[in-house]
């Protein structure tokens, strides 16, 4: 638009030149020339408005919002129209106790109070972009540094009044995931009033008082020293049961020899004996007794 008015500057010009006594108004004619030139392309050039991607358009005329919304693209625009660009794309808005990762620098982590009066202090990233379609109305009403009117407050806000509904140490164990479905309940509900879309919502720490954190690693030591003394029971059970069983077979293996062998059995098995040793090469045997009784062998081995 700056070109269009220097080109009218020069039509004015031409006008003034036109007027003076000479030499000057011989250059009347040009200077019409040029300015008319000038306004048609500084005309022309505002008319052609180029949105980036991952930006749209939101158009302002004589500082009244226009509900059309320009996607990423060339378009042809009214010259006397301005243009500001808002971006679409995902934006992470993080509150950490670190200096270096959040948007403010130094400590800027949420400090809450649990259903137990115990202080917790959380880190946080909101994964968050505007709604295309919502973006006259976030630039009509809330402005272009919609992160400290609207991401910010609501999102610490919505923790503290989540958080005084749990205990300490359940926000730090058995409950996170149903504090943080909450806390993402809730701000998406705030955001969509805003023209704001959530994406995510990462509780990324959560930290406790040091005498909590004693209490609860005390306590899950404890617990894992039950489950080992556990499995210890369990396998002296096992090595009992199995003991069990083997004197339970040993027994019946005695019984069954003590009332199933008979004296004939045993000369029986004497005799095969007697003739493997009889048998074997290089023996001498001398057998001694006779009768019922099993005789005695001598050898010179």
């Amino acid at each position: 638009m700056f070109i269009a008015i220097l080109g009218v500057i020069l039509l004015v010009a031409s006008i003034v030149l036109q007027r003076s006594p000479e030499p000057g108004n011989r250059y009347s004619g040009l200077a019409r020339t040029i300015g008319i030139l000038v306004v048609i392309l500084g005309l022309a050039l505002s008319s052609v408005k180029i949105i980036n991607r991952g930006n749209v358009g939101v158009q302002v005329l004589f500082g009244k919002v226009q509900d059309q919304v320009l996607e990423s693209g060339l378009h042809f625009i009214n010259p006397l129209v301005e243009v500001d660009t808002l971006s679409v794309q995902t934006q992470n808005y993080t509150m950490s106790a670190k200096e270096s990762e959040g948007q403010v620098k130094g400590d800027d982590a949420i400090r809450v109070l649990s259903s137990d009066g115990l202080e917790v202090t959380i880190d946080l990233s909101v994964l968050y972009k505007i709604n295309p379609s919502k973006a006259p109305f976030i630039l009509q009403n809330i402005g272009d540094n919609y992160e400290d009117k609207i991401v910010r407050p609501v999102t610490r806000t919505a923790i503290r009044d989540n958080a005084v509904n749990y205990q300490a140490v359940d926000l730090y164990s058995t409950k996170r995931e149903e504090f943080q479905f909450k806390i993402n309940k809730t701000v998406s509900e705030n955001f969509a009033k805003n023209g704001l879309e959530v994406q995510q919502i990462l509780v990324r720490n959560i930290s406790l008082p040091a005498t909590v954190r004693a209490s609860i690693e005390s306590k899950i030591q404890a617990e894992q020293d039950a489950q080992k003394m556990q499995f210890v029971l369990q396998k002296e059970r096992q090595e009992a049961d199995r003991k069990r069983v083997e004197a339970q077979g040993i027994a019946d293996y005695q019984k069954i020899l003590s009332t199933g062998l008979t004296d004939k059995q045993l000369q029986y098995q004497s005799i095969l004996a007697q003739k493997e040793i009889a048998l074997s090469p290089n023996t001498k045997i001398i057998i001694m007794g006779s009768g019922k009784g099993n005789p005695i062998m001598i050898s010179d081995k």
